[in-house]
């Protein structure tokens, strides 16, 4: 199957540094079914959700994690289309129980498979489709992003277990033909190899850390070892960096 006919993009108007373009909303409906999923829908913006809303019925409203531009407008879109919201956080949902990890969905005509993959946060997760060719597609949220490498949202978000969803994605994009509908950022063709590239960047960011701490000493802040690691990132992120910085101090203080 290629996903292309089941899958739209409907890019929100919210671009910014953290968001790059703007965050990617998705509406998944097989070609023919009456009714569709919608997952993140993101910001508030009244002509973005009724755009969402525009095709036939949405059975199902999904976040792949709590990160106000990808929820902010779930709420009210749940109060527009009369659908339920699910998402592994409990706090997220309406009218319907959490997610669970390798939960098999039926909605909008389809049947997908939703992985839990923390890491970027505690309650991140993946829609998996699966063809009846072997061909797939996965979207990511902000596990994996379209565009350079998400961060470690400390303390929520955790390296350890965010490498080791690395390692799930990258070995089922192992099996080939395997599509990546990111959060942020244009579709990727090769979920086995941006994930490898993931996994090679966080290292070598891990490698830069601790020559940070061999130069500052073991007991450096945060702030200290962001100053050599990421000189030269932008303000506009510069929290997130420090983010990232704290989950590597903790992995690596903790191995």
């Amino acid at each position: 199957m290629d996903p292309a006919p089941d899958v739209r993009l409907v890019l929100a108007p919210n671009p910014g540094p953290m968001t790059l373009d703007g965050t990617n909303s998705y509406v998944l409906q097989a070609p023919g079914s009456e009714t569709s999923v919608v997952v993140d829908p993101g910001p508030l913006v009244d002509a973005h959700l009724h755009e969402l809303a525009a095709s036939d019925r949405v059975e199902l409203i999904l976040l792949t994690h709590h990160h106000v531009d990808h929820t902010a407008a779930a709420t009210a879109f749940a109060e527009l289309t009369g659908a339920p919201i699910r998402a592994i956080d409990p706090a997220l949902c309406r009218e319907a129980e959490p997610l669970v990890d390798g939960e098999r969905i039926r909605a909008g005509g389809l049947e997908f498979e939703v992985w839990a993959t923390p890491g970027h946060t505690a309650d991140s997760m993946c829609v998996v489709l699966t063809g009846d060719d072997g061909s797939a597609a996965v979207l990511t949220g902000d596990t994996v992003l379209g565009r350079g490498t998400t961060i470690i949202a400390h303390p929520d978000g955790a390296l350890g277990p965010y490498l080791a969803s690395l390692e799930r994605l990258r070995a089922f994009g192992e099996r080939g033909d395997v599509t990546v509908l990111p959060g942020h950022g244009p579709v990727l063709p090769d979920l086995a190899a941006i994930c490898a590239a993931y996994l090679a960047h966080r290292e070598e960011r891990l490698g830069q850390v601790r020559e940070a701490l061999d130069e500052l000493g073991a007991d450096a802040s945060a702030e200290a070892v962001t100053d050599l690691v990421y000189a030269d990132v932008d303000a506009g992120v510069r929290p997130a960096a420090e983010a990232s910085v704290r989950a590597q101090l903790e992995y690596l203080r903790a191995n």
